[in-house]
């Protein structure tokens, strides 16, 4: 997943890639799913008199199932079910996304069949006012919600008990480096070794860009962006943007402050590139295959954007170490819109997508880590090596940090805040020089007059 500039996260997560995946059959549909009539479902003579329909799924990020770099579910699914197409819209700003999502929703109409979902949203749409507006996939669809990691279930479910999201992927966190750039720089390359520089403490993470900076290869940065080490260290924190009642408080909690404080050092003390993560003009995923930056925040899922955005060329200059303190960054679900036309068959697909056995392909090709107990702990995830990263073990690196996540507690309102904290305040100060309490400020006025309460 994919998280995304909230996030992917994936993403997020993806929360997931960022560049606009390949539409499976169609491509140009907008910015949540094509909203036309369905051409395979017409009148008279045609594919409906074969009981032919067309599902369409929404998603933001890299989700891998895409037939032209993902691992090819659906075609796999379209050739088991012969009357199905699949048709996938994807875009790059999951905030965007839910923005749009969230509109759509309230008027019933233009949704695509299958919605993912972003952690950083899921307590919104589990919350009251959306509730009631997704398929309880709990009981439909067939799924084995025994299969799902417990936790991932309760997030998605609603205080009546109603399951409206599957689980695709999580986040657990790795730094992910290149090694040309760190030997240019006189740093260690071996992930072991890289792992000690850091380990236990994001202050460490914040010295090592200090000494890369020292010896720095000309037009290069030691992080890619202030709002993503921003992600990373919340995503290690205990308390988040929400109490342990699930009520928004981020201004007392010190994780914010943490993660605050770190991202400004690193704005201020000019190491990072100063990049937004997934802009539109595709500035960031530039900056991979041009080598800007010598270090990302990498949630396993961000493992797939590398490998796209870094190119073949880079193939083997990227490594991935344990981070200075676990934790998760992103992760997703899908869901099934009730109004939708095919509800049935879109429960189906879904559950056939996040079933153990597709989580394991995912991995295999997209490093999308599973939300399925036993696909986690299989021999699949376990000795598992993405080629485009050469030898290093990452099921190995990113199974282990899975087994160590607590999930925070989360309000509806953490992606918001999310958004406001890093691409409102931490850009503002990386890119633009503003004061941080200056930028703290516009923070807590935009919170103010943009969430009700």
């Amino acid at each position: 997943m994919r998280t995304s500039s909230s996030t992917h996260g994936r993403g997020r997560r993806t929360a997931k890639n960022p560049v606009a995946a390949v539409a499976v059959m169609a491509i140009g549909a907008a910015l949540l799913t094509g909203c036309g009539g369905d051409g395979d479902e017409g009148k008279g003579g045609g594919a409906a008199d074969r009981g032919q329909i067309t599902l369409r799924i929404g998603t933001f990020g890299s989700f891998g199932y895409d037939d032209a770099t993902g691992a090819k579910l659906y075609a796999e699914y379209t050739k088991a079910h012969p009357n199905i197409k699949i048709e996938e819209s994807n875009v790059a700003d999951a905030q965007k996304y839910w923005d749009t999502l969230k509109l759509r929703l309230s008027r019933a109409s233009g949704l695509a069949d299958i919605q993912a979902l972003e952690v950083g949203y899921i307590a919104e749409a589990t919350g009251p006012a959306m509730a009631d507006k997704w398929a309880d996939l709990g009981t439909s669809g067939g799924a084995d919600l025994g299969a799902f990691l417990d936790w991932k279930v309760k997030q998605a479910t609603t205080g009546d008990g109603k399951v409206i999201g599957l689980g695709t992927d999580i986040g657990p966190m790795a730094i992910c480096y290149n090694k040309d750039l760190f030997a240019k720089a006189g740093l260690p390359t071996d992930r072991t070794e890289v792992a000690k520089l850091w380990a236990g403490d994001w202050a460490k993470f914040i010295q090592t860009g200090e000494a890369y900076k020292k010896s720095a290869p000309e037009g290069t940065s030691f992080h890619d962006s202030a709002s993503g080490l921003f992600n990373a260290v919340i995503s290690s924190e205990p308390v988040q943007y929400a109490n342990a009642k699930g009520d928004l408080d981020y201004e007392n909690s010190p994780g914010v402050k943490k993660a605050w404080e770190t991202a400004v050092s690193a704005a201020t003390g000019g190491l990072t590139a100063k990049l937004r993560q997934f802009d539109e003009k595709g500035t960031w995923n530039a900056a991979f295959k041009n080598a800007k930056f010598a270090t990302v925040a990498c949630p396993s899922w961000m493992t797939g954007i590398i490998k796209e955005q870094a190119g073949p060329e880079n193939q083997g200059k990227w490594d991935i170490a344990a981070p200075p303190v676990a934790g998760n960054w992103g992760g997703s679900f899908l869901a099934v819109p009730k109004s939708g036309k095919h509800t049935k068959e879109a429960a189906e697909l879904a559950a056939w997508l996040t079933a153990p056995a597709q989580h394991a392909k995912v991995f295999g090709v997209n490093g999308n880590i599973p939300s399925s107990k036993d696909t986690l702990s299989s021999p699949a995830v376990q000795g598992a090596k993405l080629p485009y990263f050469g030898d290093t073990p990452v099921g190995k690196i990113y199974s282990e940090a899975a087994a160590g996540i607590t999930p925070a507690p989360i309000s509806r309102w953490d992606g918001q805040v999310k958004t406001f904290l890093t691409d409102n305040g931490i850009l503002d100060i990386e890119q633009r020089g503003t004061d941080p309490a200056k930028a703290w400020e516009n923070v807590r006025k935009l919170v103010a007059d943009k969430i009700d309460k």
